[in-house]
């Protein structure tokens, strides 16, 4: 056990998702939190109203006198305040390691995988609520249905996405790890595909004795880990919807408002569940998270109830509004197949509809290294413009820009556009009424949404 946390503490990086949920909590328990970020954001504004003291940029100065200083992995070791802080001799610590402190008591379920974790970790934490479980919960998107992306509960149970980047899920120690899918993903941190299934290899082994390891054995590299974790002194499960699973989604029916299907375990069914989300993906994130709610000791009706009401998360599929007959949709997709996700579920969602696509490239290494797979993953857009990337800390690759991509993507022939508001002007000059465009990636795309809709209206 850590010793207990004192404060203050500072946050370098305050304003990104999980640095924020580690301020939240950090104030929920009456622990003062100072923290800076490069600009302000909705997750800082939040933290400034629960009376954390935010500075805009990094330097120095803004350090304060801290007991502990939490960093971003993405943060850079020349970072001011990280320099200070160590000069100081003032401890610093990773967010991955703040976050296995935060848990600590608490049986963890841990949820990690290249796509579908947020969905599947809102899902369970949702459920758990529904509950009158009341679970801590850590998250790497808001839900609009727990009314965030984290809080600290007074219950038994915490569930976290178990984020892979920089092999931040090595940090914990579930009771249950629930893997969705092993594709690989941050080969600018892994180097090599071996590598990044090596990486979930660990986080199964991490499992603790006598709990549970639940992997969707429709994916190849999910399976791949669980065979190999198969020693481990815990009880093995798998879900899917292909083959012979333990846990397997039957006789499903997808329709435009979601999916129903019937959940069987061992063989024997257990209940009939509706999803108001299309797609087999979202089929196999509900498969799941009923496992582990189940797992859990949750009563099967308690689940289907809050399955048939859940919303999603943020960012996820999201509705953003509509004007002149247009309607505008948000989508978090960053991975080749998370975009092929993305686009089948809009054709059952919206049949009949063009659909137009604004696509925001993530850092330029996740283009390169997936490049082919990049060109070719549009098939059922109508139309498509591609944004400047979002290059986050990277510099960019020859011939690997965002012009590049729009000039190599041929179905359908896509558009570049140099900022957000070439980019609104393009998807509204491609557009008719009873289109859907669709702003998808995981950096600040979400902002052109909302102009589109101001211009059109």
């Amino acid at each position: 056990m850590s010793e207990p946390i004192v404060g203050p503490v500072h946050l370098v990086g305050i304003g990104g998702m999980h640095m924020s949920a580690i301020g939240q909590l950090l104030l929920e328990r009456g622990i003062a939190v100072t923290g800076s970020d490069l600009r302000p954001s909705e997750f800082t504004a939040r933290l400034e109203r629960m009376g954390a003291r935010v500075f805009e940029g990094h330097d120095a100065a803004y350090l304060g006198d801290p007991a502990l200083v939490v960093t971003t992995a993405a943060a850079p070791e020349e970072n001011p305040e990280l320099v200070e802080a160590r000069r100081r001799g003032i401890p610093v610590i990773l967010r991955a390691e703040m976050v296995a402190r935060l848990m600590e008591g608490k049986r963890v379920i841990a949820v990690a995988g290249a796509h579908g974790k947020t969905t599947t970790s809102s899902l369970v934490a949702f459920i758990l609520k529904e509950a009158g479980l009341n679970p801590m919960y850590l998250l790497g998107g808001e839900s609009p249905d727990l009314g965030g992306h984290a809080a600290w509960g007074d219950g038994e149970w915490c569930v976290v996405e178990a984020d892979e980047y920089k092999r931040a899920f090595h940090e914990y120690d579930p009771e249950v790890a629930v893997i969705t899918n092993v594709e690989p993903d941050h080969l600018d941190y892994y180097g090599t595909p071996e590598a990044y299934h090596e990486a979930f290899a660990v986080f199964a082994h991490r499992v603790r004795e006598g709990g549970l390891l639940l992997c969707c054995a429709d994916d190849p590299g999910a399976r791949r880990v669980s065979d190999i974790a198969g020693d481990d002194p815990v009880r093995h499960e798998t879900y899917g919807i292909e083959g012979v699973r333990y846990w397997m989604a039957r006789d499903i029916a997808l329709t435009g408002d979601g999916a129903r299907f019937t959940v069987t375990r061992g063989g024997t069914p257990v209940g009939d569940l509706h999803a108001p989300i299309p797609g087999t993906h979202f089929v196999l994130n509900t498969l799941a998270a009923t496992a582990v709610a189940l797992h859990a000791g949750v009563p099967f009706g308690t689940i289907a109830s809050a399955v048939a009401s859940f919303r999603g998360a943020r960012r996820r599929f999201e509705r953003k509004g509509e004007a002149a007959g247009v309607l505008v949709m948000d989508d978090y997709a960053h991975h080749p197949t998370e975009v092929r996700n993305t686009i089948a579920t809009a054709r059952r969602r919206f049949p009949g509809r063009r659909l137009i696509g604004v696509y925001q490239p993530h850092t330029y290494s996740r283009i390169a290294y997936l490049w082919d797979e990049w060109t070719r993953c549009w098939e059922g857009l109508d139309e498509m413009v591609v944004l400047e990337t979002y290059a986050a800390r990277e510099a960019p690759l020859p011939g690997r820009s965002a012009r590049d991509l729009a000039e190599a993507i041929t179905d359908p022939g896509a558009h570049y556009a140099a900022d957000f508001d070439e980019a609104a002007n393009e998807a509204i000059a491609l557009a008719q009424p009873g289109d859907v465009i669709f702003t998808i990636g995981a950096g600040d795309v979400t902002e052109v949404g909302p102009m589109i809709l101001e211009r059109l209206g």
